[in-house]
């Protein structure tokens, strides 16, 4: 009897301390899905931003661009109407950039390509705080709870084994 007792309470406390680890809901979007970061069709050159606009994109989210013989930069807002590449805040060359998004606000993304922004190969992403995002429960709320929970089972546990 002494030996289940142990053996549940040490797996009372196992599980108390992997609940308690902190949760992480951080997604991995890929720019342009099937497309990936290529100049959209002449008659599409909204593509990027209705994309963007589809999506709910929280801090620490990461956006991947896949590409060929092309690159991705972060501009300033006014770059961006100006499809201007002369002043990146951020470069990429690679072909597979994965880009942070670290913090809210907007982030506006162009190609670096000679002539491809102008063709629509743009983008402007708008990022919310973790918990901004409506009709969803914050990771902070989901582990006071389930942290709550488990302490009140815990406590009943020991009840039982004394």
């Amino acid at each position: 009897m002494a030996l289940n007792s142990t053996f549940l309470l040490v797996a009372v406390i196992a599980t108390f301390c992997f609940l308690n680890l902190p949760l992480s809901r951080c997604t991995e979007f890929d720019v342009g899905e099937r497309g990936g970061w290529a100049v959209p069709p002449s008659n599409d050159t909204d593509l990027y931003d209705n994309w963007a606009s589809e999506k709910r994109f929280k801090v620490d989210d990461t956006i991947r661009f896949k590409y060929k013989k092309d690159s991705v930069m972060e501009v300033k807002k006014g770059d961006y109407k100006e499809c201007n590449s002369s002043r990146p805040n951020f470069f990429s060359n690679t072909g597979n950039t994965i880009y942070t998004l670290n913090r809210t606000g907007f982030f506006y993304f162009i190609s670096g390509s000679t002539g491809h922004c102008e063709m629509g190969q743009r983008m402007i992403v708008w990022v919310v705080a973790q918990d901004a995002a409506a009709g969803e429960t914050s990771p902070a709320s989901i582990s006071n709870t389930i942290n709550a929970l488990f302490f009140i089972s815990f406590l009943i546990s020991l009840v039982f084994l004394f």
